[in-house]
């Protein structure tokens, strides 16, 4: 079976291409600008060269059907026919509690989908665009939704439930929700693969850190717990989103600096972070590099992020009593050698011995970066986010069949 994965944002829409027989990548890409009279499409067939075409694109359905377009080119396509694409995966951020798994895409579930809007303005309305484009491009061929919640759904009420009152939930489905679910799944899966035990029998925490950042206590195969919330804000000191603060801080700001809900909101998602303590740059790359100048608010930043993400993963080892696997992954988990060193370093008390050596390999693989004699495996995995909703999209598309 072939099949076609879509991650649609809100002016961008990514794609990959899967041969399912072999779980192979036949081609991939990314549609940006939507909107404008300068959209870029940048298409990679593997085995062919890669192809940038800048056209005019002013919505999703234009963007897919110009990638369908370039999938069957006969210069640079990989297919022969548009009918090969035997069904199409969806990233949706937010399933909200109606989801506990993917779903196969029906008028309810898009519905649905459209209930949570509130919950993931940024995400949830892209998603929909890209579903509709879809559809309307190939109306036969069955579409698959893939939530990034879905993985945390597992968690007890005890974690998810804020200890705010209990109505706001009842009436509005307050609560900690978590995201990057795909990855966390994926990583945790894979990890238990290369320590060659169970997954049912360990204990896992997996730090996917990126430009949005969440860390997940994984026990049994489980999200227990993770670091974002009700949205991607909570947790983690991020690129651009503060992570957590004080809840008193957004009135005093509110009042203090006369800013509306969107102005505030604008300042914890886009304007903290990395950003703001650098006064920069939201890229580890560029903070590493101003720290290692001694740049003193580069120096700052990174600190401040080191430490977040260290106190986070001893939370977690308490929240399970103990941890068998740490995990890196994700743009700064699998890039950044600096941050895994310096985390590391400060958490011998849990017995973690990182090789220095292997820490500084930069490889695509999994692969292991603590010492034989570390009580704790850490590893770098890769994450694939797609190949993750290529799966659920040929499973359920076989049960529904």
């Amino acid at each position: 079976m072939k099949l076609l994965v879509i991650n649609a944002g809100s002016s961008s829409l990514k794609y990959q291409l899967y041969d399912m027989t072999d779980e192979s990548v036949l081609a991939k890409g990314l549609v940006e600008r939507i909107g404008m009279d300068s959209s870029i499409l940048t298409h990679k067939p593997t085995g062919k060269e890669d192809v940038t075409e800048v056209s005019e694109i002013l919505e999703h359905t234009t963007a897919i059907r110009k990638v369908l377009d370039k999938l069957v080119d006969p210069e640079c396509g990989v297919l022969q026919s548009v009918d090969e694409i035997q069904a199409v995966g969806h990233r949706v951020v937010h399933g909200g509690e109606a989801f506990k798994g993917s779903a196969l895409v029906t008028g309810d579930v898009k519905s649905e989908i459209r209930r949570l809007f509130d919950l993931a303005p940024l995400h949830n309305p892209p998603a929909i665009l890209g579903i509709t484009a879809a559809e309307k491009n190939m109306p036969n061929v069955p579409q698959v939704v893939v939530f990034d919640t879905a993985f945390h759904q597992t968690m007890e009420e005890k974690v998810y439930l804020y200890p705010i009152p209990k109505v706001l939930y009842k009436k509005h489905h307050i609560r900690r929700y978590g995201m990057h679910g795909t990855s966390h799944d994926y990583v945790s899966k894979v990890a238990a693969e290369v320590v060659e035990r169970p997954l049912e029998e360990l204990k896992i925490i997996t730090c996917h850190i990126g430009n949005g950042a969440s860390l997940t206590a994984v026990q049994g195969g489980v999200s227990v717990d993770t670091s974002m919330g009700l949205t991607p804000l909570e947790g983690l000191m991020m690129g651009t989103r503060s992570g957590d603060v004080d809840p008193a801080v957004v009135t005093f700001v509110m009042n203090k600096e006369e800013l509306s809900i969107s102005e505030v909101n604008s300042m914890l998602n886009k304007h903290s972070g990395l950003l703001a303590i650098s006064g920069s740059s939201s890229d580890m790359r560029d903070i590493t590099d101003g720290m290692e100048a001694g740049e003193p608010n580069a120096t700052l930043a990174f600190e401040m992020y080191e430490y977040r993400l260290r106190k986070y993963i001893g939370s977690y080892a308490a929240a399970m009593n103990g941890v068998d696997v740490i995990v890196f992954t994700a743009g700064v988990g699998e890039n950044s050698a600096v941050v895994r060193e310096k985390v590391c370093e400060n958490l011998t008390y849990l017995g973690v011995e990182l090789d220095p050596e292997l820490n500084k390999v930069r490889s695509g693989d999994p692969r292991r970066i603590s010492t034989p004699n570390s009580k704790v495996d850490v590893l770098v995995i890769p994450t694939n986010e797609e190949l993750v909703i290529a799966r659920d999209t040929f499973r359920i598309v076989q049960e529904n069949k």
